[in-house]
């Protein structure tokens, strides 16, 4: 049968192993979220195309590892300057991928990807290990770092390119070889950033993407018995599979997974900051980001005038096509996660919700060629119990709930009462309460009067159903390196 014209045009990818771009037979539909119809065709990789990957990346190994840290730094930073010199084709290949906004992907998540190898391409020149000398023994001991091997490395749809990275980045840094699983749903800007790995001076097999499914490519790779290390961001369940997969081969876990993010306003917040700052922590790249605020805990005492300003200044984020640079939030990844954020509005409703603004009050408008897009508009949701099933669950949309408490004993039980523990957020002018809380709060990170302000030297990651590990300079260092410890009689 002939192609039609847009056939002709449709952007096939190709899998990145040992060096070179390997066609796949077996393909998947990959959709643009602002129209619903398919611009993208990703490789259904399986088995085969995993174990190539893992041979290359093996083969790899033993010449990258034994590069000094400053031959793989001017690499790193080789690759960060590429990643800058192509960042408004990426971030709109990221934008129209995923369906965020340009502006996000122009000024966030493109920058923090080279910022990621940039960071991690200084780290390594400074690392230093530890030495103890017994003199009574006549031994001085020592500890060496070693890379670990074939690093898997899995990241999610959210945020592609500023994820991978931040995976990718610190694995070559120590000296291991990756094998890379980006989401079937958002591969475009991954396959744009192989074209720049051999002009940057990566060698061949050091960083491979295969593209596909978990059940199939993500299966293969986590279950593969020379791949000693995974590294996955995503889903509590997904990781839960991951962890049973990797227990026969003692494999190496690190698990950045979901949250249900509390933020705790008292009535001494300065709620001109709170307010616009509560709002983007809620609704930003559309609530798809694990860090998102979606149970909101407001002061008795301020609860009225906090849940009005709150409502008028969220009617007023402009969700639009993610190509206008006017829009705050552009369309959810996929029909089915747009209708499963939809099923939880419905779902409060249902158990005695008030929906405030949002979806099913008010109408979005976009244009005729976008009315198939998977938009959703900044929904607000309050009088519901804390045990309901959206103050339970991770909705992972342009959805939060807004809640009154009375005390601080009790706000932080009822803000712990939820099995994530990823982040949250505190807005007081009283320290004292801050450092009380933060404490008390059952979270990896805690934002005072402030959302999303990150040092990357310091730890990420969360406690409970929100992950196993640490991601950050030392963290990751520790990581994606095994260490030993060498003792010398003298």
């Amino acid at each position: 049968m002939p192609k039609t014209a847009h056939e002709k045009t449709q952007l096939v990818l190709e899998n990145y192993i040992g060096g070179t771009f390997v066609p796949c037979s077996r393909l998947i539909d990959s959709y643009d979220p602002s129209t619903g119809e398919v611009y993208c065709k990703v490789p259904d990789s399986e088995g085969a195309e995993v174990e190539a990957a893992v041979q290359a990346a093996k083969a790899a190994f033993p010449v990258w590892s034994s590069k000094s840290p400053q031959e793989r730094s001017k690499v790193l930073n080789k690759i960060a300057d590429l990643i800058d010199a192509h960042l408004e084709e990426l971030a709109h290949a990221e934008s129209k991928d995923q369906g965020k906004t340009i502006s996000q992907a122009q000024t966030l998540e493109i920058p923090r990807s080279s910022y990621n190898f940039r960071f991690f391409a200084s780290s390594i020149l400074h690392h230093v290990t530890e030495c103890s000398d017994m003199d009574h023994m006549g031994c001085l001991h020592y500890t060496l770092r070693t890379p670990v091997g074939v690093a898997g490395l899995i990241s999610p749809w959210n945020l592609p390119l500023y994820l991978l990275t931040w995976k990718i980045a610190p694995a070559i840094a120590m000296g291991n070889t990756v094998v890379a699983k980006p989401s079937e749903m958002t591969s475009v800007s991954a396959w744009m950033m192989c074209k720049l790995l051999d002009e940057a001076g990566v060698p061949p097999g050091v960083v491979n993407i295969v593209f596909g499914t978990g059940p199939k490519a993500g299966q293969a790779l986590v279950s593969h018995p020379d791949v000693p290390l995974i590294s996955f961001t995503g889903s509590t369940m997904t990781a839960q599979h991951i962890t049973k997969c990797s227990a026969p081969y003692c494999k190496k876990l690190s698990l950045e997974l979901g949250g249900k993010n509390p933020a705790i306003i008292f009535d001494d917040a300065n709620l001109e900051d709170c307010i616009p700052t509560t709002v983007r922590s809620s609704f930003a790249n559309q609530g798809e980001i694990c860090l998102c605020t979606s149970r909101i805990f407001v002061q008795k005492g301020i609860y009225g005038e906090f849940l009005q300003r709150f409502v008028e200044a969220a009617q007023k984020w402009k969700v639009g096509v993610p190509s206008d640079p006017t829009a705050q939030i552009g369309a959810l990844i996929s029909k089915e996660h747009l209708e499963k954020v939809q099923g939880y509005v419905k779902l409060a409703k249902a158990e005695g919700g008030k929906v405030l603004c949002g979806y099913g009050v008010d109408s979005i408008q976009v244009p005729d060629k976008n009315k198939n897009g998977y938009f959703m508009l900044p929904t607000v949701i309050t009088e519901v119990t804390d045990s309901s099933r959206c103050m339970q669950e991770e909705i992972f949309g342009p959805v939060t709930c807004i809640l009154p408490f009375d005390s601080e004993e009790e706000v932080i039980q009822r803000a712990n009462n939820v099995k994530y523990g990823l982040a949250a957020t505190v807005w007081s002018s009283n320290v004292g309460r801050v450092h009380r809380v933060a404490k008390k709060l059952q979270a990896g990170l805690i934002w005072t009067n402030c959302w999303l302000i990150r040092d990357l030297n310091l730890p990420f990651g969360g406690m409970k159903c929100s992950g196993v590990g640490r991601e950050g300079e030392k963290d990751s260092f520790e990581f994606f390196t095994e260490v030993k410890t060498i003792t010398i009689k003298h």
